[in-house]
Protein backbone atom coordinates (compact mmCIF):
# COMPACT_ATOMS: atom_id res chain seq x y z
CA UNK A 1 0.00 0.00 0.00
CA UNK A 2 0.93 3.62 -0.51
CA UNK A 3 2.14 5.79 2.38
CA UNK A 4 1.41 9.52 2.45
CA UNK A 5 3.31 12.03 4.57
CA UNK A 6 1.65 15.41 5.13
CA UNK A 7 3.56 18.38 6.52
CA UNK A 8 3.93 22.15 6.35
CA UNK A 9 6.69 23.51 4.13
CA UNK A 10 8.36 26.92 4.07
CA UNK A 11 8.31 26.93 0.28
CA UNK A 12 8.86 30.68 0.03
CA UNK A 13 11.95 30.61 2.25
CA UNK A 14 10.56 33.06 4.79
CA UNK A 15 13.34 33.85 7.28
CA UNK A 16 11.37 35.67 9.98
CA UNK A 17 7.75 36.42 10.81
CA UNK A 18 6.09 39.39 12.44
CA UNK A 19 4.39 39.05 15.79
CA UNK A 20 1.10 40.74 16.50
CA UNK A 21 2.90 42.93 19.06
CA UNK A 22 5.35 44.22 16.39
CA UNK A 23 8.19 41.91 17.39
CA UNK A 24 9.57 39.15 15.18
CA UNK A 25 10.24 35.42 15.42
CA UNK A 26 13.07 33.73 13.55
CA UNK A 27 11.50 30.32 14.08
CA UNK A 28 9.81 29.61 10.75
CA UNK A 29 8.63 26.00 10.93
CA UNK A 30 4.91 26.71 11.28
CA UNK A 31 3.97 28.50 8.09
CA UNK A 32 3.85 28.27 4.33
CA UNK A 33 2.25 25.50 2.30
CA UNK A 34 0.51 22.30 3.37
CA UNK A 35 2.09 19.56 1.27
CA UNK A 36 2.53 15.82 0.93
CA UNK A 37 4.85 13.25 -0.56
CA UNK A 38 4.16 9.56 -1.00
CA UNK A 39 6.02 6.26 -0.97
CA UNK A 40 5.10 3.03 -2.73
CA UNK A 41 7.88 0.92 -1.18
CA UNK A 42 7.15 1.20 2.55
CA UNK A 43 9.10 4.42 3.01
CA UNK A 44 12.39 3.43 1.37
CA UNK A 45 11.98 6.05 -1.36
CA UNK A 46 9.66 9.03 -1.61
CA UNK A 47 8.19 10.92 -4.52
CA UNK A 48 10.51 13.56 -5.91
CA UNK A 49 7.63 15.96 -6.35
CA UNK A 50 6.00 17.68 -3.40
CA UNK A 51 2.24 18.20 -3.82
CA UNK A 52 0.38 21.20 -2.42
CA UNK A 53 -2.90 20.63 -0.58
CA UNK A 54 -5.44 23.41 -1.19
CA UNK A 55 -6.64 24.78 2.16
CA UNK A 56 -9.60 27.14 2.24
CA UNK A 57 -9.00 30.53 3.84
CA UNK A 58 -10.53 31.21 7.25
CA UNK A 59 -11.16 34.49 9.02
CA UNK A 60 -8.04 33.98 11.13
CA UNK A 61 -5.96 33.77 7.93
CA UNK A 62 -7.38 36.99 6.47
CA UNK A 63 -6.88 38.95 9.68
CA UNK A 64 -3.28 37.94 10.41
CA UNK A 65 -0.53 40.55 10.16
CA UNK A 66 0.09 39.61 6.52
CA UNK A 67 -3.58 39.81 5.52
CA UNK A 68 -3.51 36.12 4.61
CA UNK A 69 -0.71 36.42 2.05
CA UNK A 70 1.37 34.30 4.43
CA UNK A 71 -0.43 31.65 6.44
CA UNK A 72 0.60 30.14 9.75
CA UNK A 73 -0.30 26.56 10.69
CA UNK A 74 1.07 23.18 11.68
CA UNK A 75 -0.23 19.64 12.07
CA UNK A 76 0.23 16.74 14.47
CA UNK A 77 -1.48 13.40 14.91
CA UNK A 78 -2.61 10.66 12.58
CA UNK A 79 -5.42 10.96 10.03
CA UNK A 80 -8.80 9.40 10.73
CA UNK A 81 -10.19 6.93 8.20
CA UNK A 82 -13.99 6.84 8.00
CA UNK A 83 -15.32 4.56 5.28
CA UNK A 84 -13.75 5.67 1.99
CA UNK A 85 -12.73 9.08 3.33
CA UNK A 86 -9.70 10.35 5.21
CA UNK A 87 -9.76 13.28 7.64
CA UNK A 88 -6.54 15.22 8.28
CA UNK A 89 -6.34 17.81 11.03
CA UNK A 90 -4.71 21.22 10.53
CA UNK A 91 -4.07 23.82 13.24
CA UNK A 92 -4.48 27.30 11.80
CA UNK A 93 -2.73 30.21 13.51
CA UNK A 94 -4.21 33.69 13.35
CA UNK A 95 -1.48 35.48 15.28
CA UNK A 96 2.08 34.88 16.39
CA UNK A 97 3.02 36.38 19.74
CA UNK A 98 2.72 35.41 23.38
CA UNK A 99 3.32 31.68 23.76
CA UNK A 100 4.49 31.63 20.12
CA UNK A 101 1.03 30.72 18.78
CA UNK A 102 -1.08 33.55 20.21
CA UNK A 103 -4.30 32.60 18.40
CA UNK A 104 -5.17 29.23 16.91
CA UNK A 105 -8.11 27.10 15.80
CA UNK A 106 -8.68 23.74 14.20
CA UNK A 107 -9.48 22.91 10.59
CA UNK A 108 -10.03 19.53 8.94
CA UNK A 109 -9.08 18.42 5.44
CA UNK A 110 -11.39 15.70 4.14
CA UNK A 111 -10.47 13.65 1.09
CA UNK A 112 -13.07 11.36 -0.43
CA UNK A 113 -10.70 9.62 -2.85
CA UNK A 114 -7.19 9.51 -1.38
CA UNK A 115 -7.62 5.84 -0.46
CA UNK A 116 -8.35 4.85 -4.06
CA UNK A 117 -6.86 7.49 -6.38
CA UNK A 118 -3.39 6.58 -7.68
CA UNK A 119 -2.70 9.94 -9.35
CA UNK A 120 -1.70 12.44 -6.63
CA UNK A 121 -2.72 15.35 -8.86
CA UNK A 122 -6.32 14.09 -8.83
CA UNK A 123 -6.71 13.72 -5.06
CA UNK A 124 -9.52 15.95 -3.80
CA UNK A 125 -9.49 17.85 -0.49
CA UNK A 126 -12.31 19.74 1.22
CA UNK A 127 -11.67 22.15 4.10
CA UNK A 128 -14.01 21.77 7.07
CA UNK A 129 -15.93 22.95 8.99
CA UNK A 130 -18.09 24.96 6.63
CA UNK A 131 -17.82 28.72 7.03
CA UNK A 132 -14.64 30.58 7.91
CA UNK A 133 -14.25 29.82 11.62
CA UNK A 134 -12.59 26.65 12.86
CA UNK A 135 -12.79 24.74 16.12
CA UNK A 136 -12.03 27.33 18.78
CA UNK A 137 -11.96 27.45 22.57
CA UNK A 138 -15.32 27.47 24.36
CA UNK A 139 -17.13 30.77 24.79
CA UNK A 140 -15.36 32.85 27.41
CA UNK A 141 -12.12 30.92 26.97
CA UNK A 142 -8.79 32.00 25.59
CA UNK A 143 -7.62 32.48 22.02
CA UNK A 144 -5.81 29.14 21.73
CA UNK A 145 -7.43 25.94 20.39
CA UNK A 146 -5.05 23.54 18.70
CA UNK A 147 -3.74 20.01 18.14
CA UNK A 148 -7.19 18.62 17.52
CA UNK A 149 -7.58 14.83 17.83
CA UNK A 150 -10.42 13.10 15.98
CA UNK A 151 -12.19 9.80 16.50
CA UNK A 152 -15.36 8.21 15.17
CA UNK A 153 -18.32 7.10 17.28
CA UNK A 154 -20.47 4.05 16.63
CA UNK A 155 -23.18 5.97 14.73
CA UNK A 156 -20.67 7.69 12.44
CA UNK A 157 -20.49 10.89 14.49
CA UNK A 158 -17.11 12.52 15.00
CA UNK A 159 -15.65 13.52 18.35
CA UNK A 160 -12.80 16.02 18.58
CA UNK A 161 -10.71 16.94 21.63
CA UNK A 162 -7.97 19.56 21.70
CA UNK A 163 -5.73 21.69 23.88
CA UNK A 164 -6.32 25.24 25.10
CA UNK A 165 -4.56 27.63 27.50
CA UNK A 166 -7.55 27.64 29.85
CA UNK A 167 -6.42 24.74 32.05
CA UNK A 168 -8.98 22.41 30.46
CA UNK A 169 -9.13 20.58 27.12
CA UNK A 170 -11.98 21.47 24.79
CA UNK A 171 -14.17 19.14 22.76
CA UNK A 172 -16.97 19.11 20.21
CA UNK A 173 -19.14 16.62 18.32
CA UNK A 174 -20.10 16.56 14.64
CA UNK A 175 -23.16 14.66 13.43
CA UNK A 176 -22.65 15.51 9.74
CA UNK A 177 -19.15 14.37 8.88
CA UNK A 178 -17.31 17.43 10.17
CA UNK A 179 -19.28 20.07 8.27
CA UNK A 180 -20.67 21.54 11.46
CA UNK A 181 -19.88 21.04 15.13
CA UNK A 182 -21.57 21.44 18.47
CA UNK A 183 -20.49 24.59 20.31
CA UNK A 184 -17.10 23.75 21.84
CA UNK A 185 -17.20 22.83 25.52
CA UNK A 186 -14.58 21.91 28.07
CA UNK A 187 -14.16 18.15 28.33
CA UNK A 188 -15.92 16.57 31.31
CA UNK A 189 -15.66 13.13 32.91
CA UNK A 190 -19.34 12.58 32.09
CA UNK A 191 -21.86 14.73 30.23
CA UNK A 192 -22.53 17.71 32.48
CA UNK A 193 -20.00 16.47 35.04
CA UNK A 194 -16.65 17.48 36.46
CA UNK A 195 -14.20 19.07 34.04
CA UNK A 196 -11.04 17.26 33.01
CA UNK A 197 -7.86 19.22 33.75
CA UNK A 198 -5.07 19.56 31.22
CA UNK A 199 -2.35 22.07 30.25
CA UNK A 200 -1.26 23.22 26.79
CA UNK A 201 -0.14 19.82 25.56
CA UNK A 202 -1.29 17.21 23.09
CA UNK A 203 -4.26 15.26 24.42
CA UNK A 204 -5.26 12.52 22.04
CA UNK A 205 -8.08 10.00 21.90
CA UNK A 206 -8.16 6.64 20.13
CA UNK A 207 -10.95 4.18 19.44
CA UNK A 208 -10.15 0.57 20.30
CA UNK A 209 -11.26 -2.48 18.39
CA UNK A 210 -13.84 -3.26 21.08
CA UNK A 211 -15.58 0.10 20.62
CA UNK A 212 -14.19 1.70 23.77
CA UNK A 213 -11.71 4.58 23.76
CA UNK A 214 -8.44 5.57 25.42
CA UNK A 215 -7.51 9.19 26.17
CA UNK A 216 -3.99 10.55 26.84
CA UNK A 217 -3.65 13.67 29.01
CA UNK A 218 -1.71 15.17 31.94
CA UNK A 219 -4.33 15.61 34.68
CA UNK A 220 -3.63 19.07 36.06
CA UNK A 221 -4.49 22.69 35.33
CA UNK A 222 -7.82 24.39 35.87
CA UNK A 223 -8.57 27.82 37.26
CA UNK A 224 -5.82 27.76 39.93
CA UNK A 225 -3.20 27.32 37.19
CA UNK A 226 -4.75 29.85 34.84
CA UNK A 227 -4.92 32.52 37.53
CA UNK A 228 -1.27 32.09 38.48
CA UNK A 229 0.70 34.94 37.02
CA UNK A 230 3.74 32.76 36.35
CA UNK A 231 2.01 29.69 34.91
CA UNK A 232 3.61 28.31 31.77
CA UNK A 233 0.92 26.09 30.23
CA UNK A 234 3.55 24.21 28.20
CA UNK A 235 5.05 22.78 31.42
CA UNK A 236 4.35 19.58 33.36
CA UNK A 237 3.77 16.91 30.72
CA UNK A 238 5.04 14.30 33.17
CA UNK A 239 3.52 11.95 34.14
CA UNK A 240 1.17 10.86 31.39
CA UNK A 241 -2.28 9.76 32.51
CA UNK A 242 -4.71 7.52 30.66
CA UNK A 243 -8.49 7.28 30.87
CA UNK A 244 -10.90 4.94 29.15
CA UNK A 245 -14.14 6.19 27.65
CA UNK A 246 -17.38 4.66 26.49
CA UNK A 247 -20.43 5.90 24.65
CA UNK A 248 -23.60 6.91 26.49
CA UNK A 249 -26.87 8.08 24.91
CA UNK A 250 -27.24 11.80 24.21
CA UNK A 251 -30.14 13.85 22.84
CA UNK A 252 -28.62 14.02 19.33
CA UNK A 253 -26.38 10.97 19.32
CA UNK A 254 -23.84 9.22 21.50
CA UNK A 255 -21.66 11.14 23.95
CA UNK A 256 -18.54 10.01 25.80
CA UNK A 257 -18.04 9.39 29.50
CA UNK A 258 -14.66 8.67 31.03
CA UNK A 259 -13.21 6.56 33.82
CA UNK A 260 -10.91 7.74 36.57
CA UNK A 261 -7.34 8.01 35.24
CA UNK A 262 -4.24 5.90 35.73
CA UNK A 263 -0.60 6.88 35.39
CA UNK A 264 0.74 5.40 32.16
CA UNK A 265 4.27 6.82 31.81
CA UNK A 266 6.63 8.92 33.89
CA UNK A 267 10.22 10.14 33.90
CA UNK A 268 12.28 10.48 37.06
CA UNK A 269 13.01 14.10 36.13
CA UNK A 270 9.72 16.00 36.60
CA UNK A 271 10.76 18.60 34.03
CA UNK A 272 11.09 16.07 31.22
CA UNK A 273 8.01 16.41 29.01
CA UNK A 274 6.48 13.45 27.17
CA UNK A 275 3.99 14.19 24.44
CA UNK A 276 2.86 13.75 20.82
CA UNK A 277 1.71 10.17 21.29
CA UNK A 278 0.12 7.58 19.11
CA UNK A 279 -1.48 4.25 19.93
CA UNK A 280 -1.14 1.02 17.97
CA UNK A 281 -3.43 -1.96 18.61
CA UNK A 282 -2.30 -5.31 17.25
CA UNK A 283 -3.35 -8.86 18.18
CA UNK A 284 -4.83 -7.72 21.48
CA UNK A 285 -1.71 -5.78 22.46
CA UNK A 286 -1.41 -2.00 22.73
CA UNK A 287 1.69 0.07 22.07
CA UNK A 288 2.07 3.77 22.85
CA UNK A 289 4.60 6.01 21.13
CA UNK A 290 5.86 9.33 22.49
CA UNK A 291 8.76 11.74 22.43
CA UNK A 292 10.26 14.15 24.94
CA UNK A 293 11.73 16.40 22.21
CA UNK A 294 14.91 14.35 21.83
CA UNK A 295 14.12 10.62 21.79
CA UNK A 296 11.16 8.80 20.26
CA UNK A 297 10.06 5.71 22.15
CA UNK A 298 7.61 2.83 21.85
CA UNK A 299 6.08 1.33 25.00
CA UNK A 300 3.88 -1.72 25.30
CA UNK A 301 0.97 -0.75 27.53
CA UNK A 302 0.62 -3.23 30.41
CA UNK A 303 -2.54 -5.27 29.99
CA UNK A 304 -3.46 -4.79 33.64
CA UNK A 305 -3.73 -1.03 33.11
CA UNK A 306 -6.07 -1.48 30.15
CA UNK A 307 -8.20 -4.19 31.74
CA UNK A 308 -8.44 -2.13 34.92
CA UNK A 309 -9.59 0.97 33.06
CA UNK A 310 -12.06 -0.87 30.84
CA UNK A 311 -13.48 -2.74 33.83
CA UNK A 312 -13.72 0.29 36.06
CA UNK A 313 -17.41 1.00 35.39
CA UNK A 314 -18.45 -2.38 36.84
CA UNK A 315 -15.67 -3.41 39.20
CA UNK A 316 -16.96 -4.04 42.72
CA UNK A 317 -14.41 -6.25 44.45
CA UNK A 318 -11.72 -5.84 47.07
CA UNK A 319 -8.13 -5.97 45.81
CA UNK A 320 -6.15 -8.66 47.64
CA UNK A 321 -2.73 -8.59 45.99
CA UNK A 322 -0.22 -7.12 48.42
CA UNK A 323 -2.70 -6.96 51.31
CA UNK A 324 -0.79 -6.69 54.60
CA UNK A 325 -3.62 -5.86 56.99
CA UNK A 326 -7.39 -6.04 56.76
CA UNK A 327 -9.75 -4.99 59.55
CA UNK A 328 -13.51 -4.57 59.42
CA UNK A 329 -16.22 -3.98 61.97
CA UNK A 330 -15.24 -2.88 65.48
CA UNK A 331 -11.73 -1.47 65.36
CA UNK A 332 -9.07 -2.17 67.98
CA UNK A 333 -7.25 0.85 69.36
CA UNK A 334 -3.89 -0.52 68.26
CA UNK A 335 -2.54 -3.29 66.04
CA UNK A 336 1.01 -4.30 65.13
CA UNK A 337 2.17 -1.99 62.37
CA UNK A 338 2.83 -3.93 59.15
CA UNK A 339 6.30 -3.55 57.71
CA UNK A 340 6.09 -1.23 54.71
CA UNK A 341 8.47 -1.63 51.77
CA UNK A 342 11.63 0.44 51.65
CA UNK A 343 11.63 3.04 48.89
CA UNK A 344 15.40 2.98 48.41
CA UNK A 345 18.41 0.84 49.31
CA UNK A 346 22.16 0.79 48.88
CA UNK A 347 23.10 -0.45 45.41
CA UNK A 348 25.84 -3.06 45.82
CA UNK A 349 26.33 -3.31 42.08
CA UNK A 350 27.58 0.27 41.86
CA UNK A 351 31.21 1.13 42.52
CA UNK A 352 30.14 4.02 44.74
CA UNK A 353 27.41 1.96 46.50
CA UNK A 354 24.92 4.74 45.78
CA UNK A 355 21.15 4.76 45.92
CA UNK A 356 18.98 2.15 44.27
CA UNK A 357 15.39 3.23 43.73
CA UNK A 358 13.23 0.21 44.53
CA UNK A 359 10.11 1.67 42.86
CA UNK A 360 8.14 0.49 45.89
CA UNK A 361 5.00 1.90 47.41
CA UNK A 362 2.12 1.33 49.79
CA UNK A 363 -1.57 2.11 50.07
CA UNK A 364 -3.91 2.95 52.92
CA UNK A 365 -7.54 2.14 52.17
CA UNK A 366 -10.14 2.89 54.81
CA UNK A 367 -13.79 3.53 55.37
CA UNK A 368 -14.87 5.96 58.04
CA UNK A 369 -17.50 8.38 59.22
CA UNK A 370 -16.47 11.77 60.60
CA UNK A 371 -18.62 13.87 62.91
CA UNK A 372 -16.77 17.04 61.96
CA UNK A 373 -13.62 18.22 60.19
CA UNK A 374 -12.01 20.03 63.10
CA UNK A 375 -8.25 20.23 62.57
CA UNK A 376 -5.86 18.19 64.66
CA UNK A 377 -7.83 14.95 64.61
CA UNK A 378 -5.77 11.81 64.06
CA UNK A 379 -7.21 8.95 62.02
CA UNK A 380 -4.16 6.65 61.85
CA UNK A 381 -0.72 7.03 63.42
CA UNK A 382 2.36 4.79 63.31
CA UNK A 383 4.87 7.47 64.29
CA UNK A 384 7.49 6.65 66.89
CA UNK A 385 8.92 9.02 69.48
CA UNK A 386 11.17 10.64 66.86
CA UNK A 387 8.24 11.30 64.54
CA UNK A 388 9.27 8.67 62.01
CA UNK A 389 6.32 6.85 60.44
CA UNK A 390 3.00 7.73 58.83
CA UNK A 391 -0.14 9.47 60.02
CA UNK A 392 -3.51 10.39 58.57
CA UNK A 393 -4.84 13.58 60.15
CA UNK A 394 -7.42 16.29 59.61
CA UNK A 395 -5.58 19.38 58.41
CA UNK A 396 -6.26 23.03 59.16
CA UNK A 397 -8.04 23.18 55.79
CA UNK A 398 -10.52 20.49 56.80
CA UNK A 399 -8.92 17.94 54.49
CA UNK A 400 -7.47 14.50 55.19
CA UNK A 401 -3.69 14.78 55.13
CA UNK A 402 -1.07 12.05 54.89
CA UNK A 403 2.20 12.68 56.72
CA UNK A 404 5.26 10.56 55.98
CA UNK A 405 8.60 10.84 57.74
CA UNK A 406 11.74 8.75 57.56
CA UNK A 407 15.06 9.27 59.29
CA UNK A 408 15.94 12.42 57.33
CA UNK A 409 12.94 13.94 55.59
CA UNK A 410 9.22 14.55 55.82
CA UNK A 411 6.45 14.89 53.27
CA UNK A 412 2.74 15.64 53.42
CA UNK A 413 -0.11 15.78 50.93
CA UNK A 414 -3.85 16.08 51.41
CA UNK A 415 -7.17 15.49 49.70
CA UNK A 416 -8.92 18.17 47.72
CA UNK A 417 -10.94 20.68 49.70
CA UNK A 418 -14.50 19.38 50.05
CA UNK A 419 -13.70 15.84 48.93
CA UNK A 420 -14.22 14.48 52.45
CA UNK A 421 -17.37 15.65 54.21
CA UNK A 422 -18.60 15.26 57.77
CA UNK A 423 -21.57 13.07 58.56
CA UNK A 424 -21.26 10.90 55.46
CA UNK A 425 -19.71 7.50 54.93
CA UNK A 426 -16.32 8.03 53.31
CA UNK A 427 -14.06 5.58 51.52
CA UNK A 428 -10.57 7.01 51.21
CA UNK A 429 -7.57 5.50 49.46
CA UNK A 430 -4.14 7.09 49.91
CA UNK A 431 -1.79 5.76 47.22
CA UNK A 432 1.95 6.28 47.68
CA UNK A 433 3.71 5.27 44.47
CA UNK A 434 7.49 5.16 44.64
CA UNK A 435 7.82 4.76 40.87
CA UNK A 436 6.95 8.32 39.88
CA UNK A 437 7.21 9.38 43.57
CA UNK A 438 3.60 10.55 43.64
CA UNK A 439 0.94 10.61 46.36
CA UNK A 440 -2.67 10.55 45.23
CA UNK A 441 -6.03 10.24 46.95
CA UNK A 442 -9.17 8.50 45.74
CA UNK A 443 -12.27 9.52 47.72
CA UNK A 444 -15.49 7.59 47.14
CA UNK A 445 -14.21 6.35 43.81
CA UNK A 446 -13.07 9.78 42.54
CA UNK A 447 -9.39 10.63 42.06
CA UNK A 448 -8.58 14.04 43.54
CA UNK A 449 -7.48 16.41 40.76
CA UNK A 450 -7.18 19.64 42.74
CA UNK A 451 -10.55 21.03 41.67
CA UNK A 452 -10.78 24.80 42.08
CA UNK A 453 -8.46 24.48 45.09
CA UNK A 454 -5.11 23.88 43.40
CA UNK A 455 -3.51 23.01 40.07
CA UNK A 456 -2.56 19.46 41.05
CA UNK A 457 -4.65 16.91 42.92
CA UNK A 458 -1.61 14.65 43.20
CA UNK A 459 1.68 15.56 44.84
CA UNK A 460 5.31 14.54 44.57
CA UNK A 461 7.52 13.29 47.38
CA UNK A 462 11.28 12.96 47.63
CA UNK A 463 12.74 10.05 45.64
CA UNK A 464 15.27 9.70 48.47
CA UNK A 465 12.75 8.47 51.04
CA UNK A 466 13.96 5.36 52.84
CA UNK A 467 11.51 3.72 55.26
CA UNK A 468 8.31 5.19 56.72
CA UNK A 469 6.99 2.22 58.71
CA UNK A 470 7.60 4.03 61.99
CA UNK A 471 6.97 2.43 65.37
CA UNK A 472 5.84 -1.11 66.18
CA UNK A 473 2.19 -0.16 66.75
CA UNK A 474 -0.44 1.42 64.54
CA UNK A 475 -2.91 3.54 66.49
CA UNK A 476 -6.40 3.62 64.99
CA UNK A 477 -8.55 6.70 65.57
CA UNK A 478 -6.55 7.82 68.62
CA UNK A 479 -8.01 11.33 68.42
CA UNK A 480 -10.98 11.21 66.09
CA UNK A 481 -14.50 12.62 66.23
CA UNK A 482 -15.97 9.65 64.42
CA UNK A 483 -15.05 6.06 63.64
CA UNK A 484 -12.98 3.99 61.25
CA UNK A 485 -15.12 1.08 60.04
CA UNK A 486 -12.70 -0.70 57.70
CA UNK A 487 -8.95 -0.56 57.15
CA UNK A 488 -6.66 -2.17 54.59
CA UNK A 489 -2.94 -1.64 54.18
CA UNK A 490 -1.12 -2.83 51.06
CA UNK A 491 2.58 -3.24 50.36
CA UNK A 492 2.13 -1.79 46.89
CA UNK A 493 0.69 1.27 45.23
CA UNK A 494 -2.82 0.30 44.21
CA UNK A 495 -3.94 1.35 40.79
CA UNK A 496 -6.78 3.84 40.76
CA UNK A 497 -8.97 1.11 39.25
CA UNK A 498 -8.26 -1.03 42.33
CA UNK A 499 -9.32 1.83 44.59
CA UNK A 500 -12.53 2.32 42.62
CA UNK A 501 -13.27 -1.40 42.98
CA UNK A 502 -12.64 -1.26 46.74
CA UNK A 503 -14.98 1.70 47.09
CA UNK A 504 -17.76 0.12 45.05
CA UNK A 505 -17.42 -3.19 46.92
CA UNK A 506 -17.93 -1.34 50.18
CA UNK A 507 -20.72 0.82 48.81
CA UNK A 508 -22.68 -2.21 47.64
Amino acid sequence: GRIYCFYNHNTDRVEEVRREDDGVFTRVDSLGHYVFKYSDDHGRKWSEQRYDVPVREFECDRTNVYGGDLRFFWNVGRPLIVGDAAFLVLHKVGAMGEGFFAQSEGAILRSDNILTEADPERIRFETLPEGDVGLRAPAGGGRVAEEQSLTQLSDGSLFCVYRTVDGFPACAYSRDGGRSWTPPEYLTHAPGGRRVKHPRAANFIWRLGNGRFLYWFHNHGGRPARERGDWNPYDDRNPVWLMAAREVPGPDGPLLEFTQPEILLYDDDPRVRMSYPDLIEEDGRLFATETQKATARVHEVPQEIISGLLGQWDRAEIAHEGLLLELTGDMPETVPMPKLPHFTARDGTRSDFGTKNLRAGFTLDLSMRLEDLASGQVILDSRDTTGQGIALVISERGTVELLMRDRWSECRWDTDAGAVTAGDAVNLTAIVDGGPAIISFVVNGILCDGGDYRQFGWGRFSPHFYDVTGGPQLRIAPALHGAVTALRIYDRALRVSDAVGNWRAGAT
